[in-house]
């Protein structure tokens, strides 16, 4: 992670001004200071997670002059949701997104995402805070993919999930507590998939969007299957859909 790390705040301000696209920021617990103020204003209107740690955790990163402030890069580069969208629809295609709800597991996101790539899955969303780090496991782990795939990091996903059914995309969220199984659901429409973690599953308030809940159905003793391995099934149940509405 030394390639990706930036120090200091004025180095962190202007790599926000330059547009670059920065995975986190941690700052030290009761920093206030001119720079700092300088600091928020860059980074108003991104989606950048902030965590505000002890001065202890920045020493072990850096025992360089931090000034408080140190940044990590992202390895990959984030798109805009609308406009990513919008391309879709412009070039005749049925649009297939993933949102992932509070899955933090860097090899898990990774194994996702390149299922997901193999799928076709047009766009990956992502909550700007809780999800993995998208870090050198997670794209060693997607085989390269999360550099095809567009990914789009959202302060608001219930915000995005109203934008995304407003523009015409039906909502499956995929859990354990429902009736209907993945193959009920027509995925030859356009369709976003909810994955939720292992840990929480999804959150009611994305629910309670949900045009449909479905799950995978199961024969074994073990309750549950790996989110990455669940997301897989789900995605190409959708591939064989579409494959044969053509």
């Amino acid at each position: 992670m030394e390639d990706t790390l930036i120090f200091g705040t004025r180095a962190v301000i202007e790599a926000l001004n330059a547009g670059k696209d920065v995975e986190k920021i941690l700052v030290q617990k009761g920093l206030s200071n001119e720079l700092y103020n300088q600091l928020r204003q860059a980074l108003k209107g991104k989606t950048v997670p902030i965590q505000f740690v002890p001065p202890e955790k920045l020493k072990r990163i850096t025992d360089k002059n931090h000034q408080g402030v140190v940044a990590y890069l992202t390895e990959i580069t984030y798109y805009s949701l609308e406009e990513e969208l919008a391309l879709v629809f412009e070039k005749g295609e049925v649009p297939l997104v993933l949102v992932l709800d509070r899955v933090t597991d860097v090899r898990n996101f990774g194994a996702i995402a390149r299922s997901a790539e193999c799928a076709g899955v047009h766009l990956i969303v992502i909550p700007s805070r809780g999800a993995a780090q998208i870090n050198g496991d997670a794209i060693k782990t997607s085989a390269g993919a999360l550099h095809r795939l567009k990914v789009c990091r959202k302060d608001n996903l219930k915000n995005s999930l109203e934008y995304l059914k407003e523009s015409g995309l039906q909502i499956i969220a995929c859990h354990e507590k429902t009736n209907h199984l993945i193959y009920d659901a027509d995925f030859t429409q356009p369709t976003v998939v909810i994955m939720g973690s292992e840990e929480n599953g999804i959150s009611n308030e994305y629910l309670k969007r949900s045009d449909m809940q479905v799950k995978i159905p199961m024969t074994g003793s073990i309750a549950s299957l790996n989110v990455s391995v669940a997301s897989g099934i789900v995605l190409f149940e959708a591939v064989k859909q579409r494959l044969s509405h053509v």
